[in-house]
């Protein structure tokens, strides 16, 4: 049976096209700033927003994303004004945020283990054509400022105190990338799910490294190999019956692997055939003897 036939896995299909665009051109940076665990942190928070959703019986989608942010925020200017860790803020961030959304929750009237596991690791199957604006909205919000401001916020990862030297709002880009990667977070819990939307953001950037150079070839790379994963793990996933979201971060990883060893392999074969042009253009012994002899 062809999966277009039906209109919810068309909604799932589109869903998962967003965040393979959006979540590697976020990575990205993340990666550049060794922040490659941010993401699970803000997803533990946006956890907290899902419970504030369903106990108020609101839309969780929208509730996830403003606790979030304002988790992200807070994080960004505690680790800015240097009072603790970054370390420290991101266990704050785990702790609280899952302990907090678990106690929710339990709480709210819609307690029970599967609509919390839908967020968890994702429900593509069930997002609704509400769900799938708000996703599309803030993803197409997160690519335009990713790829519109890639110079300054490349800049600010790469060395902050020359940017700020240069004149550069510093604190703002600093804060953009905070609430982009808080809003990341949360439309992507759809998908994949809170505890592995963080492999969205990081295994795309990893996966692309391994065959390019240049950044803006890498950010291209992986939202590449991010929308491949996202659009062939939801056709693997309706033909094997398995989670879409695990699927889709299992396709990455696999993706991971190929292109590394593929690159391990290629770099072995060029150093031999570099090593055997050098010996086919040695000059004999004796010419070299002759030569010294002079």
């Amino acid at each position: 049976m062809d999966l277009f036939q039906h209109d919810f896995m068309l909604r799932a299909l589109v869903g998962a096209l967003i965040i393979g665009l959006s979540a590697p051109a976020l990575g990205i940076y993340l990666v550049q700033r060794r922040l490659s665990l941010i993401g699970d942190g803000i997803g533990h928070v946006a956890l907290t927003g899902v419970g504030v959703g369903l106990l108020l019986q609101r839309s969780p989608v929208i509730t996830a994303v403003v606790v979030s942010v304002l988790g992200a925020i807070a994080v960004e200017l505690v680790r800015e004004r240097g009072r603790t860790s970054g370390d420290l803020a991101l266990a704050l961030l785990f702790y609280g945020g899952i302990a907090g959304g678990v106690v929710l929750v339990g709480l709210s009237k819609d307690s029970g283990n599967a609509n919390l596991m839908q967020y968890l690791f994702g429900s593509l199957t069930s997002t609704s054509r509400g769900d799938l604006t708000v996703i599309a909205v803030l993803g197409v919000a997160v690519l335009v400022a990713m790829l519109g401001l890639r110079p300054a916020l490349f800049a600010v990862c790469n060395d902050e105190e020359y940017a700020r030297v240069s004149g550069l709002p510093v604190r703002t880009l600093n804060l953009l990338m905070a609430v982009t990667t808080a809003v990341t977070v949360t439309i992507a819990m759809r998908t994949v799910g809170l505890l592995l939307v963080s492999a969205m953001m990081v295994v795309p950037v990893a996966a692309a490294q391994q065959v390019t150079r240049g950044f803006r070839g890498t950010m291209a790379t992986a939202m590449a190999i991010g929308v491949t994963a996202a659009v062939a793990g939801v056709g693997v996933a309706w033909e094997a019956e398995t989670a879409p979201g695990a699927t889709i971060v299992i396709l990455a990883i696999a993706a991971f692997l190929a292109l590394t060893v593929g690159a391990a392999t290629w770099r072995m074969l060029r150093g031999r055939i570099a090593a055997e042009r050098a010996a086919d253009h040695a000059e004999p012994p004796d010419v070299v003897l002759e030569e010294v002899a002079r």
